[in-house]
């Protein structure tokens, strides 16, 4: 006796490959498929429809199946309603709880769709049917959930929709398709960041920037520090070692004892970011500096005060730490996860571990662009579930500077445009052309 259930798929899912992935998902997991109708749509914006019947020998394969597919963007026709199990307590889940992935997802309840808030991959969803305004559903870490949650189990009445990549590659966002290439004209995709970064800005969006030490080590700190200052950076997430050394810069002229511009090493320099930790703490914290003029220049003097909030996760190998960094992990991932879920695009630069804790965090509808050197920290963001990530391996030294000079100079440029702002330099524009 086989065992059977009829899936369906909508969208870009040719151009996407969803159809095929899906198609291989069934043959590598021993089950069979047959399509049963398939409407291919014939124009940029026109979706396509699969619908096919999926077979396998028992109910527990079929299940394992179903799952994969689901995860792909395969839903069952006729849904059912999700089933609702109470957490038996404080940071558990129930039994055969659902595990999300980072795209959009809708849960059934009393036969309607409801939306699930802060996305998340590897996550709980929990339902509230009392809300006010009508029932809530929503993502919750374990170690969040309360004794008598009532958590989504199983994998009825739940709909996954993964990004798609549509036909058209047109737009300011065009070029963000993901994929990682050493290759791709860094020129044009630093503008076409730039362009992205602007259109966010104009939109009232929140450009995140996640950055590792060796965005200092590596001379970018004016660079981005200038983002910072023009409001084209919103949030900074980042680790004890990239403030530290930051801050080394403006009090030492080093970063990790090495001056940034002449590359000359300085006497003793090994202890600077040492006696950097300490005259903050002995100032109280970062904004304490700013204030009282330690601390004249740099990322984190120009988050202060522009107030641009900051994260600053530690870890086991902090020196100090610094006093604004938070050492207790749960609450560091409630803090990035805080500013991920605000986030409309991201901008990771040469962090491996901060890149993929955030991407953790991020829905795949969040646009991302990760840069790095190694092409190993582009394509492990990508391998952990970000695969909405953009990759361009490159120095983020040159990176930065690029980045923010055409940010800015678009910038300029639409100021100029703006009558009131032209209004007397009219001859001076016309030179400069």
């Amino acid at each position: 006796m086989t065992h059977s259930r009829v899936v369906e798929l909508e969208g870009h899912i040719i151009d996407s490959g969803m159809l095929g992935r899906c198609m291989g998902i069934v043959m590598d997991m021993d089950g069979l498929f047959e399509v049963e109708e398939f409407d291919v749509g014939r124009s940029n914006t026109e979706e396509s429809y699969a619908r096919m019947t999926v077979t396998a020998d028992t109910e527990a394969e079929l299940q394992a199946i179903v799952h994969e597919l689901h995860q792909s963007g395969a839903n069952p026709v006729d849904p059912l309603d999700a089933t609702l199990t109470a957490a038996p307590a404080d940071r558990v889940v129930p039994e055969g709880f659902y595990s999300t992935t980072n795209h959009p997802t809708q849960v059934r309840f009393e036969g309607e769709w409801v939306e699930v808030e802060h996305m998340e991959m590897d996550c709980a969803v929990v339902v509230d049917p009392n809300a006010e305004g009508g029932p809530r559903a929503y993502t919750k870490v374990l170690n969040a959930i309360e004794e008598g949650d009532r958590v989504v189990t199983g994998e009825a009445g739940i709909r996954v929709q993964p990004p798609e990549r549509p036909r058209g590659t047109e737009g300011t966002f065009g070029f963000m398709q993901g994929g990682v290439s050493s290759e791709r004209p860094s020129e044009t995709t630093i503008k076409q960041i730039a362009e992205a970064m602007r259109a966010v800005n104009d939109a009232g969006g929140t450009v995140l920037v996640v950055a590792g030490p060796a965005l200092i080590h590596s001379g970018a700190r004016e660079d981005l520090a200038r983002l910072v200052r023009e409001g084209f950076v919103h949030a900074i997430s980042a680790g004890n070692g990239f403030a530290v050394h930051d801050l080394e810069r403006d009090l030492f002229g080093t970063s990790l004892g090495v001056n940034t511009e002449t590359l000359d090493h300085a006497r003793k320099g090994h202890k600077h970011h040492i006696y950097t930790i300490s005259e903050i703490i002995k100032a109280g914290s970062i904004p304490d500096a700013v204030e009282s003029g330690l601390v004249d220049s740099g990322v984190m003097y120009e988050c202060v005060t522009n107030d641009v909030p900051y994260v600053l996760a530690g870890s086991i190998r902090d020196d100090g730490p610094l006093p604004d960094t938070i050492t207790d992990a749960v609450e560091a991932q409630n803090a990035i996860r805080e500013q991920a879920h605000e986030a409309d695009m991201v901008l990771m630069l040469s962090t491996l571990l901060h890149s993929v804790a955030v991407g953790n965090c991020l829905p795949s509808t969040t646009r991302v662009v990760c840069v790095d050197i190694n092409p190993a920290t582009v394509t492990q963001l990508l391998d952990r579930g970000s695969a909405q990530a953009v990759g361009m391996v490159t120095d983020v030294g040159t990176f930065v500077p690029m980045l923010a000079d055409y940010v800015l100079e678009s910038a300029d440029s639409t100021d100029s445009t703006d009558p009131e702002s032209t209004a007397g330099v009219e001859s001076d524009s016309t030179a400069s052309r």
